[in-house]
């Protein structure tokens, strides 16, 4: 807790004051920075206590600033448990954003579909999840943030994924929902890997967000999710995965939820 408090004392002495809703931007996702009015940058480096992150196309930067009116604390990048990082320690920005006075979480990743019916560039509401990496609350209980035991009978906030589902069909914008699964990569899975995370009730593969949904939902945090949708993951017609297509395909489904996540932050 201590942490938590000197990181939060050092973004509010770098003027990030009262933000209202917390963004973080996965693989390939980083347009949505561009619609922010800035007033804030930091790298993650900078930041005590902040994992820093390894991969290249997370950049690790910190931004504060005005959407549509509203003031958002953005995550472009984050980190992974692949990197050698503790799910507590990726799950640290989170706590940081709540004490800084965030009131709710949208989360984005790209991820690989077992669910045959969902194609590559195509988007994904989480509506629930299987986490298969270590629990973050494992260890002392941080009180002052949650109970011991938290509730994840719902997960994802039912009101923002309606909001969310409204705004996409509006604008006409094509939204699977289903199951994510994560997993602690950075291999991408074998066939008999994805016949059975397809049979266990998963539709989409990846490698974060439930730490982050599962340390949100401890400190009473509304959240939701939206799955990118890179890589089709049929076991019976696999091909080897070549990491720029699946950041193209990333940028393909990035101007539908960069239209999704600005109008749900005006409506929030």
């Amino acid at each position: 807790m201590n942490k938590i408090l000197e990181s939060a004392a050092f973004l509010r002495s770098k003027g990030i004051i009262a933000p209202e809703i917390g963004i973080i931007l996965g693989t390939g996702l980083g347009k949505l920075a561009d619609q922010i009015e800035s007033e804030i940058e930091i790298d993650y480096e900078e930041i005590p206590h902040f994992p820093i992150s390894t991969v290249e196309f997370h950049h690790g930067i910190l931004i504060y600033g005005k959407l549509r009116g509203k003031r958002v604390l953005v995550m472009k990048g984050r980190s992974h448990t692949y990197e050698g990082y503790t799910t507590q320690e990726i799950t640290f920005p989170i706590r940081v954003m709540k004490v800084l006075g965030i009131h709710c979480l949208l989360v984005s990743n790209a991820c690989g579909a077992m669910n045959t019916t969902f194609k590559k560039g195509s988007l994904m509401l989480i509506e629930d999840h299987i986490n298969l990496l270590p629990n973050p609350l494992i260890g002392p209980n941080i009180d002052e943030l949650g109970l011991r035991f938290p509730d994840m009978s719902h997960a994802y906030s039912k009101e923002i994924n309606q909001k969310i589902i409204r705004i996409a069909e509006k604008n006409g914008i094509t939204l699977h929902k289903g199951v994510y699964v994560a997993v602690s990569g950075p291999n991408l899975e074998t066939r008999a890997e994805y016949r059975f995370l397809s049979r266990i009730g998963a539709d989409v593969v990846g490698m974060s967000t439930t730490p982050e949904v599962i340390v949100a939902n401890h400190m009473k945090l509304p959240v939701a999710a939206i799955s990118v949708v890179t890589d089709e993951c049929d076991p019976d017609h696999l091909e080897p995965v070549d990491i720029s297509r699946i950041l193209y395909y990333a940028s393909q489904a990035e101007e539908g939820l960069v239209k999704i996540f600005s109008d749900l932050v005006e409506e929030l």
